[in-house]
């Protein structure tokens, strides 16, 4: 028995499998919702079958419950008959250990150095003056990577201070007052472009995606047919594209858009900065211009069609995608899954700083999550410059026309 089987029997003997008519209702194993297989059992409508077009563990689950029907004993799961393991991948733990033990430290060196190219000047007139914008830029960003509240947080700016990392450590409302400015988020959206471009000669292959990060913030409603007030929590929705070898994040777009519109300006922004091969994302991304704008920008698209799709449109990247996709499938998945890095990226940025924001409007819930991008390109770096040896430069404070100043920082 191969994996799919020895789940579906897993499925078979412990999960409630439902036949309604012609059709089985198997539940997900994950014990969310349900998936539809036919009576037979030739098809189901969860995504592995509509890639794979071979039989899935839901599909399984269902012939070894008819089986039984039929008078056939059920196999028993023993010990010589364990699932398969899934592929793991060897961590370089030397240097992942030595990552860990400085990256607090390196961590202020290389945000300092991303923000100290911040330009800024200082407030006319008189009165007391303002932060500096490069020490509010890193006081917000080393806020949101220490996970504490702004008044505990006091301390670590005093010793960033007394490091030489920023001039002043801002009382912890000016912190809270950068994290309010609207004028925050293109900041840090380009200090995520430009700490990426420390890794532009190890990435050609990206992936695209969206997740949710939860806020403290809630919607309420009467619900007129039952009479009650229900209430839900609202949550923040981060799109990114990021490289599937280190998992840094390339752009990135904070917005409720679905995940189809935001292709085309996370595709054109990676571009931009890198030279890229292919993308892959996952069906929701799955359009015409889509595939059209990946080939235009000189990259091969890695997305699975859905169970309707067909080809014959035309002789464009439709077609000749849809033939790769039915014809040498297994090539194809080799690509596509690369795609299970972005899910990684999301993964590893909610363990780092949390998956829930702190700020209570809009603009700083915002500000919020892009930070928590910033922290985690950061940190990624700092991790490759341990494992790869790489020696990264930050082109700050330069626009056209300026001198660029280029910061270096040694490798372990």
């Amino acid at each position: 028995m191969d994996a799919r089987e020895t789940k579906g029997l897993h499925l078979a003997t412990h999960a409630k499998i439902e036949q309604q008519g012609n059709i089985w209702r198997v539940p997900s194993s994950t014990g969310s919702g349900h998936y539809i297989v036919d009576e037979f059992a030739t098809k189901c409508t969860c995504d592995d079958f509509e890639i794979r077009q071979k039989p899935c563990k839901h599909m399984h689950a269902v012939l070894f419950l008819r089986g039984k029907t039929w008078g056939i004993d059920l196999p028993e799961i023993g010990k010589d008959q364990p699932p398969k393991p899934r592929p793991t991948y060897k961590q370089v733990w030397p240097a992942y250990n030595a990552a860990q033990m400085c990256e607090k430290e390196m961590f202020q060196e290389l945000l300092a150095d991303l923000c100290n190219g911040i330009p800024w000047k200082p407030r006319p007139g008189r009165g007391r003056p303002g932060v500096p914008l490069p020490d509010g830029i890193f006081a917000a960003t080393f806020k949101v990577y220490s996970t504490v509240s702004g008044r505990r947080f006091t301390t670590d700016l005093e010793g960033a201070k007394e490091l030489g990392h920023i001039s002043m450590a801002p009382h912890y409302n000016s912190v809270f007052n950068i994290l309010e400015d609207q004028a925050t988020a293109p900041i840090l959206i380009r200090l995520i472009e430009r700490s990426s471009l420390a890794l532009k000669s190890v990435e050609s292959a990206f992936a695209c995606d969206s997740s949710g990060f939860s806020t403290s913030k809630f919607a309420r409603w009467f619900d007129e047919k039952y009479g009650v007030q229900k209430t839900k929590a609202e949550w923040i929705k981060c799109h990114v594209m990021c490289g599937v070898k280190t998992n840094i994040v390339t752009a990135v777009e904070v917005n409720e858009s679905g995940d189809a519109p935001m292709f085309a300006p996370l595709a054109k922004k990676t571009a931009g900065n890198f030279e890229v091969d292919e993308f892959s994302a996952d069906k929701a991304y799955l359009s015409y211009d889509n595939l059209e704008l990946a080939e235009e920008l000189g990259a091969v698209p890695y997305i699975p069609f859905k169970i309707n799709s067909t080809g014959g449109k035309g002789p464009g990247i439709w077609d000749r995608m849809f033939a790769h996709f039915t014809l040498k499938r297994d090539a194809f998945l080799q690509h596509y899954h690369k795609r299970s890095n972005v899910e990684s990226t999301f993964s590893m940025i909610k363990r780092k700083v949390g998956d829930s924001v702190r700020s209570k409007t809009d603009i700083a819930i915002r500000n919020e999550v892009l930070a928590k991008v910033l922290c985690h390109n950061v940190v990624v770096v700092i991790h490759e410059m341990h494992e790869l040896g790489i020696n990264p430069g930050f082109k700050t404070g330069a626009e056209e026309g300026e001198e660029v100043r280029v910061l270096r920082f040694p490798g372990a």
